[in-house]
């Protein structure tokens, strides 16, 4: 009782600067969970409601066509497969080049650090382009594997400066006492560096993950296999197949045409859900991991 009379009395000493704040955080609350709820409306409705209003955002009839189109062609399992495979070895790997690289980096005493850094900053500005790093691949005969896409994506120069900034706010005499009791860069590295570097590490995991579960592009470009092709690349090829069908079957009934853009929309949740499932875990150190990374001491 005491505390709902603290809350009303705190909302009438609210001053028009804390209502002007409420207001432009609820328009853009909204302007998040609206598109949400409508792509979430738009695949479990039928295609003639869609046609009716395409902004859906309670469906009056549930319709599952959209999910069962996906669900039941058989690349989809292939794509899950690929895009687990590429998370489980291109995750690991990248945040082993990107904390070692930015450990390296961040001693003061390593020689030329400063050039090596600068040149590293360079390659995340600039890039050769797709055609030379097409030639490389072809080159060591990694084309048509997932190799590809996983050693492309390896390293990240973005990632390995929130790295190497998280680290040097790390007290040097922690690596001091370690060297003096004996201790190699590696053993420093994992057992001391990378236990008091949690924050950033699970921010490095979720931006990590969402790179790897989403890649397309480096897959489309090397892989021509259909047998390894990522989850993004057989959703785009089972969302273009159904669009296909749906021009043949214009002379159809609409209630019985299928609901092109529901497909869409479900393969749009198909994908974001695994993410969203893992996201919750690190979501407490992602702020902090963050904030400490991006800020140079």
């Amino acid at each position: 009782m005491a505390n709902t009379f603290k809350r009303k009395r705190s909302l009438k000493h609210w001053e028009p600067i804390d209502w002007v704040l409420f207001v432009v955080l609820t328009v853009f609350g909204l302007l998040v969970v609206i598109p949400f709820l409508n792509v979430v409306s738009v695949s479990l409705t039928t295609y003639k409601e869609y046609l009716t209003s395409p902004l859906i955002i309670f469906p009056r009839v549930i319709d599952l066509k959209a999910y069962k189109e996906i669900v039941s062609d058989t690349r989809i399992v292939t794509g899950y497969r690929t895009s687990f495979t590429i998370i489980a070895i291109g995750v690991p790997l990248s945040l082993l080049l990107c904390s070692s690289f930015g450990y390296a980096l961040s001693r003061r005493n390593y020689p030329g650090r400063g050039i090596i850094f600068g040149i590293v900053l360079f390659t995340m500005l600039f890039s050769g382009g797709i055609v030379p790093l097409y030639l490389v691949i072809r080159a060591l005969k990694l084309t048509n594997t997932l190799w590809s896409v996983i050693f492309v994506g390896g390293m990240n120069t973005f990632y390995m400066i929130l790295c190497y900034n998280y680290f040097q706010t790390l007290p040097d005499s922690l690596v001091e006492s370690a060297r003096l009791d004996g201790a190699s860069e590696w053993h420093i590295l994992f057992r001391i560096i990378l236990p008091l570097s949690l924050p950033i590490m699970a921010t490095l995991t979720l931006f990590l993950l969402v790179d790897k579960w989403n890649e397309w592009f480096s897959a489309m470009i090397f892989i021509r296999r259909s047998d390894i092709q990522p989850l993004q690349l057989v959703l785009r090829s089972i969302i273009i197949d159904n669009q296909t069908a749906m021009e043949i079957s214009s002379s159809m009934e609409i209630t019985d045409r299928p609901n092109q853009q529901g497909i869409k929309m479900a393969a749009v949740l198909v994908t974001m859900l695994p993410i969203m499932c893992i996201y919750p875990f690190l979501q407490k150190h992602f702020a902090k991991g963050i904030m400490i990374g991006a800020i140079k001491a």
